[in-house]
């Protein structure tokens, strides 16, 4: 594969993670950007997340360790509209 057919295919993919990441934040009605955020920090980790506030020290985290339990505690989730 040549480099600008790789560069196609991943600017071809881009309109589809755009909606899936659009879809899965309208499936959090409360505390979603604190939730989806915390759902990018775990995706993106390199391992394994194996201990709660771990997260909160990612960079695709930008808030504290607090957001986290409030989101947590206080977030909700569509779970109809995420299946």
């Amino acid at each position: 594969m040549t480099i600008l057919a790789a560069h196609n295919a991943h600017v071809g993919s881009l309109p589809a993670l755009s909606r899936f990441r659009a879809d899965l934040h309208a499936c959090l009605p409360r505390r979603a950007d604190a939730l989806f955020e915390l759902c990018d920090a775990i995706l993106c980790a390199d391992s394994p997340v194996t201990c709660l506030p771990e997260p909160t020290l990612f960079a695709e985290h930008q808030r504290g360790h607090g957001a986290m339990y409030n989101a947590l505690n206080h977030g909700r989730v569509h779970l109809d509209r995420l299946r």
